[in-house]
């Protein structure tokens, strides 16, 4: 007879109702077992010896169901009901999950959903796996990856534990489509048989389409790509496709070696259809030693051309030369949480090498003057002070640079240093300040260059001279010339000790008196018997560096300065608060006295040419950009700011200023020999008015206008106004208008204006367009004297671009159109069309075509040097 206690009834099949209990189960194998609660204390010794064992093992397995049931007779163990089973990682849900302990097999039907370790999910209809979830066979399979990959087929296979077979497989990186999830997405992979193995982090595809839109579009008999585990892996790159007129088609296959971690070197040979084979190899090395981090690059480039007639000969470009390339490297090293050192430095066989061949350079800037710049530096930063050592080298891009005009910079020294003096130490308390600089520079060949209109050599219209009349004769001497940079050593050493302290007297009026004293000492050694020939045997032009006597009216071997000075700022904030604004008026006056400033016509200037007045630099104690010139005599800087700012997000700044020199020399009027401060509306007693009005109307929107004003009739001698949108994510936009009068004395003998605007519109959150332009107003000016005849409105560049963004596609197409961008050397039409597409996870693809015709100098046709 059979003991009811033990079986609660005779029926074939008990079932153990659990509802929304976590249990340690035995389903799996190597003697791993389930714990049951008390109700189940009754089952079987195997069950409990299978417990017991599963309490030893760290693998165990977590089960949450409705019910837990038991078939004696088919050995099988059965969780029903909003199943889930966490083991190692894994977690495996179903409506239905079976364990049949004969086969060590786990079935798992009705919305199966296994998600691994890594927290990729896998769907299916139907799985079939071991015990410990790691192999089987899985129907209607749907697998979405942690990086939201999915990879779909009718029927799956895993086995190792680490290699995934996709039969009739799909796979994509687009989400499907909610309103239509059974649409075909953007792009897919569907191959006769799509391999993942874990091991070696690789997917195969084999007897693969490309879809797109569903439709085939590419057919690959087999290809293979990282699977999403992978952030850098060996094997081959995107490739890539230029079109010239110069280098004719050129296709690019990059082979990515990771020979370490911290290790790799890319080749990327490009065969180009009129120039050959482009050899391009880069080594990139990432160090973590215990005293130092950070990484560096070596990269080189060359080609042997095929046809090198196709490109312009010298001094427009590099000529009939066979054998092309360059060598660069940039590196960035961690001494501490404080001090760097690094490099970046370019060498190529010409200027127009790595424009030529589409070469991106770490070296190149890519502002609107184009130059290859190499430096290296050791730097430190403090909280209230810093270091900076470097050394630079000059490469000029653009049309009208001469290497041997360019000076090799070494060693700059810049040193700052702020140090609060508290007060119950010292009696005046306050703030002391260190500033030094150290600069030298060696130059080949002085820089010469006619004021009012420009003067060209002769022979090839591209090098500044000062030849004047039919008979192009020479005058390289002040007025008629200036002198933009000396040839021979130059050093100079300067150094600044300042102090000041606020005051806040009872009615909030703000004292800040400050006293500085500073030390310049400058070594000078010019070359003064080179002569230079620029020659196309029909004409020729001579640069003398011996000329460069006829602006330096003393040229001592060393010579220094001391330049003490006193002075006392006010500040007085008027602050109201009326309806929803708060506003702020606040009149500021500044006096400053010092000594006359030395004979600027007695040393070079190097660093201090980029002078402009404005309202940046109104109270600043010296105005000049750089330390070659001081300001000097006494000097009264005045003006007045209103703020506001109101409760709807408005803000408002007003400044308006003027400076008076009220006794000594006027540092601005007596010039240099590059004529810096003549014009600069600070060469009079009374300087131009400066101003500046800032606006921000509402969130997203701002408004700039900056100008200086002649000082006896207020007419416009600089407007700057500048504008910008980003009202909404679809919305951005922005304008710069700018004008300056004309300033003959320093070589802009007609009045400069132009307009920069750009706007992008996202039509939808995937869609957008954009439009640049770039409009010279004063273009036909100039060319009006050279008998050309040019619109008032010049179109100097124009772009305009299209692109589609999503989670898994990014295209573009950008077309620019510079109809002649004199500044980096072309002559006529340049214009380029750049197409893009990234397929997220399986790469990127562009094609950039167009044509370029650049008329650039480098060489000279006929050199000849005399002593």
């Amino acid at each position: 007879m059979k003991r009811r206690r033990n079986r609660p009834t005779p029926r074939r099949h008990r079932k153990l109702r659990v509802v929304r209990s976590v249990i340690l189960a035995a389903m799996l194998a190597g003697g791993t077992g389930i714990v049951l609660p008390a109700v189940a204390q009754t089952m079987s010794d195997r069950i409990a010896a299978r417990s017991t064992k599963a309490k030893e093992s760290k693998d165990k397995l977590l089960v949450d169901a409705q019910q837990l049931i038991y078939n004696r007779e088919g050995n099988t163990v059965a969780a029903v009901g909003d199943v889930q089973l966490y083991y190692q990682g894994r977690i495996l849900e179903a409506d239905r999950v079976t364990y049949d302990r004969t086969k060590n097999r786990v079935y798992a039907e009705g919305n199966a959903k296994l998600t691994d370790e890594t927290g990729g999910v896998t769907y299916a209809r139907r799985f079939e796996l071991t015990d410990d979830f790691k192999d089987g066979f899985v129907d209607s399979m749907l697998t979405i990856t942690a990086d939201n990959t999915r990879f779909t087929a009718p029927r799956a296979e895993r086995t190792d534990g680490e290699t995934t077979v996709f039969e009739k497989g799909l796979y994509t990186a687009c989400e499907p489509c909610k309103d239509q999830p059974e649409k075909a997405p953007l792009w897919q992979v569907r191959a006769k048989r799509i391999i993942h193995k874990n091991s070696e982090q690789m997917v195969y595809y084999e007897d693969a389409q490309f879809e797109l839109f569903g439709l085939p579009i590419a057919y690959l008999p087999y290809f293979s790509t990282p699977d999403n585990t992978v952030s850098r892996k060996t094997g081959w790159l995107s490739p890539t496709v230029i079109s010239s007129n110069r280098l004719g088609v050129g296709f690019g296959m990059p082979f990515f070696w990771a020979i370490a971690p911290n290790k790799d070197l890319t080749l990327a040979p490009t065969i180009l259809s009129r120039q050959g084979f482009l050899g391009d190899i880069e080594w990139r090395h990432r160090v973590d030693a215990p005293w130092v981090t950070g990484s560096y690059n070596v990269r080189a480039a060359g080609i042997f051309q095929a046809n090198p007639g196709a490109f312009l000969s010298p001094p427009y470009g590099p000529g009939t030369r066979s054998w092309r390339g360059s060598i660069e490297s940039t590196g960035k090293f961690y001494l501490s949480d404080k001090w760097k050192f690094g490099w970046t430095a370019i060498a190529m066989t010409d200027r127009w090498f790595t424009r030529d061949y589409r070469l991106h350079s770490d070296a190149i800037g890519a502002n609107y003057f184009k130059e290859a710049i190499s430096t290296i530096y050791l730097n430190g930063q403090g909280d209230r002070g810093f270091f900076d050592l470097r050394a630079y080298h000059f490469r000029g891009l653009t049309a009208y640079d001469w290497q041997r005009q360019q000076p090799l910079v070494g060693p700059v020294l810049d040193y700052n240093k702020t140090i609060d003096i508290p007060t119950d130490r010292f009696v005046l308390g306050g703030q002391l300040e260190i500033d030094v600089n150290t600069m030298r520079l060696d130059r080949s060949v002085a820089v010469y260059q006619a004021t009012g209109l420009r003067r060209l050599d002769a022979p090839y219209g591209l090098y500044d001279v000062c030849e004047f009349g039919a008979l192009r004769t020479p005058n390289y001497a002040p007025p008629a010339c200036m002198m933009r940079g000396v040839a021979g050593d130059y050093a100079r050493a300067s150094a600044q000790v300042s102090w000041k302290r606020r005051f806040i007297d009872p009615i909030g009026q703000s004292w800040t008196p400050f006293a500085f004293v500073r030390a310049d000492a400058s070594w000078m050694s010019l070359q003064t018997t080179d002569q230079f020939s620029i020659s196309n045997g029909v004409s020729t032009s001579i640069l003398r560096n011996a000329d460069q006597l006829n602006f330096l009216n003393s040229t001592p071997a060393f010579a220094g300065r001391i330049t003490p000075g006193v002075g006392l700022e006010w500040r007085y904030p008027f602050i109201a608060r009326v309806g929803s604004g708060t506003h702020i008026i606040e009149p500021i006056a500044q006096v400053i006295a010092r000594p006359n400033s030395a004979n600027s016509y007695s040393r070079p200037n190097e660093d201090a040419q980029s002078l402009i007045f404005d309202d940046s630099n109104l109270f600043d104690w010296s105005k000049f950009s750089g330390y070659d010139r001081v300001e000097g005599g006494v000097r009264a800087n005045v003006g007045v700011q209103y703020s506001g700012t109101f409760d709807n997000g408005f803000g408002v700044n007003i400044l308006g200023g003027q400076s008076f020199q009220l006794a000594g020399r006027n540092s601005y009027a007596q010039g240099d020999i590059a004529n810096v401060g003549v014009n600069s509306g600070l060469e009079t007693r009374r300087s131009d008015y400066v101003g500046r009005i800032a606006l921000t109307p509402a969130k997203g929107y701002s408004f700039v206008a900056k100008g200086r004003f002649d000082e006896r009739d207020l007419s416009a001698r600089r407007i700057d106004i500048g504008a910008s949108i980003d009202m909404t994510e679809r919305l951005s936009g922005a304008v710069y208008y700018s004008r300056a009068a004309a300033q003959p004395e320093i070589g802009f003998p007609y009045r400069r204006e132009g307009l920069l605007a750009s706007a992008r519109y996202a039509i939808t959150d995937k869609y957008w367009v954009g439009a640049t332009a770039l409009l010279d107003f004063d273009r036909h000016l100039a060319d009006k004297d050279f008998g050309t005849k040019t619109s008032a409105i010049y179109p100097a560049s124009l772009g305009f671009g299209l692109g589609y963004k999503d989670e898994c596609t990014t295209f573009s197409v950008n077309y620019t159109n510079s109809l002649r961008d004199v500044v980096n050397g072309s002559r006529q039409r340049s214009q380029q069309v750049l197409f893009k597409l990234e397929l997220r996870t399986l790469g990127e693809f562009r094609v950039k075509t167009g044509q370029n015709e650049y008329n650039t100098g480098d060489t000279l046709g006929q050199f000849s040097q005399t002593e």
